[in-house]
C-alpha cells in the first residue's frame, strides 16, 4: 500500500467511525460518535454482525433460556452538516436480519426461524462545544481537545413483525433515544463518555390483542481509544444499562434490567476513502438473562466535502 500523507492520516483517524453503523438499542457500543469531520462528507456503510445467546434486539420479551442466533446485514448512510457553525451529522441505518433458535415461554419450548428487515434508525447529532464546522482545508490542521455533543435518534415501528408469535425481528413500537457525549483527546489517546435514555412507545398488537409497554432504559458508555501510525486505532469499550421494566396489559413483570457489556473495536484504513472496522463484544453481567456475544465487520466508503 502506498504511503499516506500526514494530513490524510489525520483525516482518516477522525473519519473511520464518524458514521459507524449502529441501531437504537441501549446495549450498543459506539466509540467516536461525536468526532469532528469536514462539512459535506458523505458515508456509506455495509456491515455484518453475528450474535448468539440471549436477546440482542428486545431484552424485555417474556421468555427465558433464550438460545437465539442472529445474522445481520447492516446498510447505513450519513452526511456531515454545518448547523449554525457547529459540526452536525445526520445518519440512518437499515438492518436486515435472519433470526433462529429456541426459548422457553410459559414452560414450553418455542422455536423460531425468520428473516426480514429490522427496525431502521434515524439520528441527528450536533457537537455543541469544541468542534466547529470546517471545510476540508481548515480541518486538515485542526486538533481535537474537548468535544461535547448531543444527539436524538428515532426508530419507527417498522420491520418484520407477526402478532401471533412471541419472538420477532421488529418490535412494533416507536423508540426515541436522546444522548449526550463528551470526548477528550490527549496525544494518541482519546477518552469518551456517553449517557442516554431510551423511551419506548406501546406495542398494542402483542400476541394478538394485548398491549405491551416498557419503562425507560438508561445507559452509559465509556471508551478508551488509542490511535496508531497510519490511521489505525483500537478502542476498548464498556456499557451499562438499567431500567426497562415491562408491562403486559398493565401487569408489571419482573424483568428490570441491570446489565454490563464490554468489547473492543479495531479500525483499519484502506487508503483515503475506505476503511474496515472489526468489532467484538460480550455480556459480563445480565440480571434478566439476556447476555449475548456479538462479532461484526463493516466496510465504510467516504466521498464529497473535497475529499
Amino acid at each position: 500500500m502506498a504511503a499516506i500523507p500526514q494530513s490524510a492520516r489525520k483525516l482518516v483517524v477522525v473519519l473511520l467511525l464518524c458514521a459507524g453503523a449502529t441501531s437504537a438499542r441501549a446495549q450498543d457500543i459506539e466509540p467516536r460518535a461525536y468526532s469532528n469531520a469536514p462539512v459535506g462528507v458523505n458515508f456509506a456503510i455495509v456491515g455484518y454482525v453475528f450474535t448468539r445467546g440471549g436477546l440482542n434486539f428486545d431484552a424485555s420479551l417474556p421468555i427465558t433460556d433464550a438460545r437465539l442466533h442472529t445474522s445481520n446485514a447492516v446498510f447505513a448512510y450519513a452526511r456531515v452538516l454545518d448547523l449554525r457553525g457547529r459540526t452536525a451529522k445526520f445518519d440512518m441505518i437499515v438492518p436486515y436480519t435472519r433470526l433462529f433458535g429456541s426459548a422457553q415461554f410459559n414452560g414450553a419450548t418455542v422455536e423460531r426461524a425468520v428473516t426480514g428487515f429490522n427496525r431502521p434508525a434515524f439520528r441527528l447529532s450536533v457537537n455543541l462545544y469544541g468542534s466547529p464546522a470546517m471545510q476540508l482545508r481548515e480541518f486538515s490542521g485542526w486538533k481535537q481537545d474537548l468535544i461535547v455533543g448531543a444527539s436524538l435518534q428515532v426508530s419507527p415501528p417498522w420491520g418484520q413483525y407477526d402478532d401471533s408469535r412471541i419472538v420477532n425481528i421488529g418490535s412494533n413500537r416507536w423508540t426515541i433515544k436522546p444522548e449526550i457525549g463528551v470526548s477528550k483527546a490527549r496525544g494518541a489517546w482519546t477518552l469518551e463518555l456517553q449517557a442516554a435514555a431510551s423511551f419506548f412507545g406501546d406495542n398494542e398488537d402483542f400476541l394478538g390483542s394485548k398491549t405491551r409497554s416498557q419503562d425507560t432504559i438508561y445507559s452509559l458508555q465509556g471508551h478508551v481509544i488509542h490511535a496508531f501510525h497510519g490511521g489505525q486505532w483500537l478502542s476498548l469499550d464498556a456499557t451499562w444499562f438499567a431500567g426497562g421494566r415491562s408491562q403486559i396489559d398493565g401487569a408489571e413483570r419482573d424483568d428490570l434490567q441491570r446489565n454490563w457489556r464490554a468489547g473492543m473495536i479495531y479500525a483499519l484504513p484502506l487508503g483515503r476513502l475506505d476503511s474496515l472496522k472489526f468489532s467484538a463484544s460480550s455480556g459480563l453481567s445480565a440480571r434478566t438473562g439476556n447476555s449475548f456475544d456479538a462479532l461484526g465487520m463493516a466496510w465504510q466508503h467516504r466521498w464529497g466535502g473535497g475529499l
